[in-house]
């Protein structure tokens, strides 16, 4: 049984313009990009093309979820991405945990700087299908979680609730050390009606089960911020389309994908928003941006 997979690569000093004023220069260097996005299968968005694209968009931090696949089978610039200046690409660190079932589930981080530490969740019912992978730099935490799908007829609606009670213990535990998190990840939970396009007609729908719901409240009541909510209010934004009926086109979707942090580091968090533009995945990317650096 494998969870980490560690390739560690140079990451180069940032440089800035020659003249760059001093104020330029401070807010340059503190601020720090943090993207998740369930690639729904990294050898299918390799063949696209996107990771590319992907790393082009210069992320501090990268949260994966749903690789299905485990590092063997992995190429080499999966693994070890080069540096291509010219392209506007960096070296990253990559680091997976991978499900014991072939071409299922699965999470990955890259990162520019080297963690002070890897970790999974070290609960082996959630482990051995690689829902969770964290990344420590200093006193802050980054986490890319994949939560479980309730499945029709609530069938893992159990194994979904234990999960999420596992994940709110670890992040209070956390918070309780001194430590600020950054809960990256498909969280396979709309919370309100507006983040969703039919919640009447989902209401007995995976992902929108009163129970999942109830703990999405819980989760927030208990010390954490929805940051894209703290930031826009407005309906009709989501991160996941079906790929039947042309969801995407028509904009039908749910927002299910989320970067939480703790109360006390909302003040650290400088925009919270959706990539929805970013194809390649029946989700689309979410990126948060810290005013302080890792």
């Amino acid at each position: 049984m494998h969870f980490f997979y560690f390739k560690h690569t140079y990451v180069p000093i940032y440089s800035l313009p020659k003249y760059t004023n001093c104020i330029t220069s401070v807010i340059l260097l503190r601020m720090t990009k943090i993207i998740s996005w369930n690639v729904n299968g990294i050898r299918a968005v390799e063949k696209k093309g996107l990771i590319s694209q992907l790393l082009k968009m210069n992320a501090d931090v990268i949260c994966i979820q749903e690789t299905k696949a485990n590092p063997k089978q992995l190429s080499e610039a999966l693994i070890t991405p080069q540096e291509d200046k010219e392209n506007g690409i960096y070296k990253y660190h990559t680091y997976w945990a991978s499900a014991e079932k072939a071409g299922y589930s699965g999470t990955a981080i890259y990162s520019k700087k080297e963690p002070d530490t890897i970790s999974v969740m070290n609960a082996q019912e959630f482990d051995s299908e690689g829902r969770f992978l964290a990344a420590t730099f200093g006193s802050t935490v980054i986490i890319s979680a994949y939560f479980p799908n309730s499945q029709a007829e609530g069938k893992r609606l159990e194994y979904k609730l234990n999960y999420c009670n596992t994940m709110l213990e670890y992040c209070n535990k956390l918070v309780d050390q001194g430590k600020n998190i950054v809960l990256c990840g498909d969280y396979n939970i709309a919370h309100m009606p507006i983040d969703l396009a039919n919640p009447k007609t989902n209401e007995k729908n995976p992902g929108y089960l009163p129970e999942e719901r109830a703990f999405m409240s819980k989760f927030l009541e208990s010390g954490y911020v929805d940051t894209f909510r703290e930031f826009c209010k407005e309906p009709n934004q989501y991160t996941w389309w079906s790929y039947r009926f042309h969801a995407r086109d028509k904009n039908i979707g749910w927002r299910i994908d989320y970067q939480c942090v703790n109360k006390s580091f909302i003040s650290q968090v400088e925009s919270s928003k959706i990539l929805a533009n970013f194809l390649g995945s029946d989700h689309c990317p979410i990126e948060i941006n810290l005013k302080t650096n890792l």
